[in-house]
């Protein structure tokens, strides 16, 4: 196990600047998950950890030791790859072997380490197949045994699910989760999944350009987005956004406005920086909205689109001036295409953001 400081790190590939500079502590033991959308750097930025890229700028240490220039495979760490990257005209036993036996360690210890690896993933009615005889979950732990018989300080995994069917997707998210647990090594992982990241880690990375949007555990980032985008990838599905102004503002609460919405009161205070007048974005989440048939004072969402999830209906709407809206209802809803539902804010479960994107409050 280990700890691993990332201290102003950058990449560039020529004149492109990937990574402008990272800066991460991540303690011994934790499980963090590097999420964002595609080209965010969060796969260079696992590379440069893993040594198979080298870093323009900074320094990456683990446990207070630099290792910048120190070759991958001396780094302590171990790589899971989204491909899996098995060795096809060798067994499961000889691909869990190969690394150790490259590095000449003796043959007992090789013998219980894959024995060790193959007892935890549950593999060892596999040992003796070659990759092509496995499914895709088999080849997954079978990928996952080869790091695990390095004995690493750290794991690192790439999208190593992506390949994967939605049920054994759900299946080995647990798998890795408990393996987690059991071993307590020190676990980087990467996806655009934000699912993924929301019920497997300890703490979340959201990456955005190369750039540290947000880091903490999965429900503070959840609760408490510190800008736009964290508060519009983190969460599934995503959060409603309203353009709009602020038309009063007191300590018991606030008047927010858009065109051709009824105003919706905001209790509690906010920030300071907030001025009457100036443009807010109004977010809440889909299972936030308190629903009425009746007209109440609420906005007006013209239901266009249902999907019933049999425990969950989740109804896809536009309120006036064409703003598209997602409402989450429990159970299996009524509403219908045509629909006329009328929606406010659930008592302190809205989010607030001004011009610049950082958020003002949160309820």
């Amino acid at each position: 196990m280990a700890n691993l400081v990332l201290d102003n790190v950058k990449k560039s590939f020529g004149a492109v600047e990937v990574i402008p500079g990272v800066d991460l502590d991540i303690k011994d033991g934790e499980f963090v998950v590097f999420v964002g959308p595609s080209g965010c750097g969060k796969s260079t930025l696992l590379r440069l950890i893993a040594g198979l890229e080298d870093v323009s700028d900074g320094d990456i240490r683990i446990d207070d030791d630099s290792v910048v220039n120190v070759p991958a495979a001396d780094r302590g760490v171990a790589m899971v790859f989204q491909s899996y990257a098995l060795y096809p005209h060798m067994t499961v036993r000889e691909n869990l072997s190969f690394g150790l036996e490259n590095i000449r360690m003796a043959k007992p210890e090789i013998e219980r380490r894959v024995g060790d690896a193959a007892r935890l993933l549950q593999i060892e009615q596999l040992l003796e197949r070659r990759p092509k005889q496995l499914s895709g979950g088999q080849r997954q732990r079978v990928a996952i045994g080869r790091a695990i018989t390095r004995d690493p300080k750290i794991f690192l995994f790439d999208e190593p699910l992506s390949n994967l069917d939605a049920e054994l997707r759900v299946l080995m998210r647990v798998e890795i989760t408990r393996l987690h647990e059991r071993l307590g090594n020190t676990m980087i992982y990467v996806t655009h999944d934000q699912i993924e990241a929301m019920t497997m880690a300890d703490k979340i990375v959201v990456l955005r350009g190369g750039i540290i949007e947000q880091y903490g555990a999965p429900l503070d980032l959840y609760n408490n987005p510190h800008n736009l985008f964290v508060a519009g990838f983190i969460g599934s599905p995503r959060m409603n956004f309203v353009e709009g102004k602020l038309t009063e503002i007191a300590e018991t609460g606030s008047t927010f406005e858009a065109p051709g919405l009824p105003p919706m009161q905001l209790p509690g205070k906010i920030a300071s920086t907030a001025k009457v007048g100036e443009a807010v974005t109004l977010g809440i989440r889909p299972e936030d909205f308190s629903v009425a048939r009746e007209e109440t004072g609420g906005w007006p969402v013209s239901i266009g689109v249902t999907e019933q999830y049999g425990a969950n209906s989740y109804l896809h709407g536009t309120l006036p001036g064409d703003i598209p809206v997602l409402i989450h209802e429990a159970g299996q809803s009524t509403a219908r295409r045509g629909d006329t539902l009328y929606v406010k804010a659930r008592e302190n479960h809205w989010h607030l953001f001004g011009a610049d994107g950082l958020a003002l409050a949160h309820r």
